[in-house]
């Protein structure tokens, strides 16, 4: 059965700009109630804004306890019980592995790994308690295909994926759903620079769309575009030296084929590199 999306509070975190502004748009079209969180206050303010009335926008530090906590509390005071808690905030830095910065080692674990455990454990006790509810981690399709000059950022997706799936089944029985969505590259702030390969760049928009399905249909696993579902189970099925040429030849070399100069004001905004 097919649920509606009107009338549902969701709250997203990363929502002041790119996929989770998106993300916040397309459930603002479809009726839902947003609590669009952000690190950059004034953007996602900015986005709410453009919503109109049934959009609310706040603070938001996903790398603090206290912080998360202010903002589902706050979200559920304006809004009401929350439904769904899209985890979108991210951050990527790209190149070499050897040459990775621990700045930028620590802060994607610490925002893109510990950020969602973090919303999980905060909004799994509320939702468990009404009996039902829905967490959606935006993860990556890096989650289960690692280009190379991407490490990092690999590996906190593929923990995502690890921890959604073992608390998937934790939960199972109590009416609350657990969803990873894994896009490819997508035209953001947060991939300037980087190539997309033998797969077409998304857009934003491409990927809230997505969340508006995974909200009407819950499953596990959603892939954006959906094609890369069937490459998965693929590479899944072969072996090492079939696995090999295959992601040769249709994964970019990110840590080669990456404008550095491009990228180099958003890892230092993002706070990966020294200013």
């Amino acid at each position: 059965m097919r649920r509606p999306i009107s009338g549902r509070v969701v709250a997203v975190t990363g929502a002041g700009r790119g996929i989770g502004a998106a993300i916040a748009a397309a459930l603002s079209r479809h009726g839902a109630l947003v609590a669009l969180g952000d690190l950059d206050a004034d953007a996602a303010a900015g986005t709410a804004g453009n919503l109109g009335p049934r959009a609310a926008a706040y603070p938001l530090d996903v790398t603090h306890t206290a912080s998360f906590t202010a903002f589902l509390d706050a979200a559920e005071r304006d809004l009401g019980p929350l439904d769904v808690l899209v985890n979108n905030a991210g951050v990527m830095w790209v190149g070499p592995a050897h040459e990775e910065p621990e700045q930028a080692v620590l802060k994607q674990f610490d925002v893109n790994v510990h950020g969602v455990l973090r919303g999980m454990r905060i909004a799994t006790p509320r939702m468990r308690e009404r009996g039902r509810g829905h967490i959606i981690n935006i993860a990556s399709i890096a989650s289960l295909i690692p280009p190379p000059g991407e490490a990092t950022y690999c590996a906190t997706k593929h923990a995502v994926y690890g921890y959604s799936a073992a608390v998937r089944r934790e939960l199972a029985g109590t009416g609350v759903d657990v969803s990873v969505v894994m896009p490819s590259v997508v035209e953001t702030e947060l991939a300037l620079g980087t190539s997309e390969g033998r797969v077409p760049r998304l857009r934003p928009e491409q990927v809230g769309d997505a969340v508006t399905d995974v909200i009407r249909r819950p499953r596990f696993e959603s892939f954006v575009p959906r094609r890369l579902n069937p490459m998965t189970r693929t590479l899944a099925l072969l072996p090492q030296r079939g696995r090999d040429l295959m992601l040769q030849l249709a994964v970019p070399d990110q840590a080669a084929a990456t404008d550095q100069a491009t990228r180099a004001a958003y890892e230092r905004a993002a706070g990966l590199a020294g200013c």
